[in-house]
């Protein structure tokens, strides 16, 4: 059943869909499968045996630990992004993990040498990967964009109507979000205090552009953002 599943769940992912169904039900003999719940620890960036993953449901953050112990958000893994060591080099100097945030969540991973060798078997898919490796580390630079040229206040709007785009129920111009975050997670990703965020947040939720609890998020008219 397993072997089934990692077939759909690989030929359903834009990287892959240059394979073959052959090629991509040889991959599935060198991919992991796992399931997780709310709260578990996916992997440790330091790991003797580095591996590359992909998300298939549900969310995840990336949490880089400073030298006081303090946790500090990197990033927001959403369904079919990759994640771990995508420079398919291992760094043993840096302190990052993977931390479930959503209650159903299913993974994919290849240790980092078969997904080596495989780009070298599959020239199309080394292309593929190189795209869309590309485009995240353009995600990640029009973030860092963001930080310079706009304030609190932009960025949080710029969020949020990012988010109510990949994710978001519509209907009309209301849009519901599954509330995975927490206020202090929304001030690291868009780089503020706790404090600053939480007041933005009050300030939308009395004029009236959205409704906010701890299961979800509905703003009331996308087109305010």
């Amino acid at each position: 059943m397993y072997e089934d599943l990692k077939y759909w769940y690989l030929r359903d992912h834009k990287l892959f869909r240059t394979l073959s169904f052959a090629q991509i039900k040889q991959l599935c003999i060198i991919t992991g499968f796992k399931k997780a719940s709310k709260g578990e620890i996916i992997y440790f960036s330091s790991s003797d045996v580095p591996r590359i993953f992909l998300l298939k449901k549900g969310n995840i953050k990336i949490v880089a630990v400073d030298e006081e112990g303090n946790e500090i958000l990197k990033d927001i893994i959403q369904k079919g992004d990759l994640f771990g060591e995508l420079t398919l080099e291992n760094d043993f100097e840096s302190n990052e993990y993977a931390k479930v945030l959503s209650d159903d969540v299913v993974i994919c991973s290849f240790l980092m040498s078969d997904f080596e060798n495989l780009l070298l078997q599959h020239p199309s898919l080394a292309l593929s990967y190189t795209k869309f490796v590309g485009l995240k580390m353009k995600r990640i630079k029009n973030s860092y964009a963001n930080l310079v040229s706009k304030d609190a206040k932009t960025r949080l709007y710029q969020f949020l109507k990012d988010w109510a785009e990949k994710e978001g129920k519509q209907e009309g111009n209301v849009v519901t979000l599954e509330n995975y975050l927490t206020q202090n997670d929304i001030a690291q990703i868009i780089c503020t205090s706790r404090q600053t965020a939480t007041q933005l947040l009050n300030e939308m939720e009395s004029q009236g552009m959205l409704l906010y609890n701890r299961r979800e998020i509905v703003i009331t008219d996308i087109r305010k953002l």
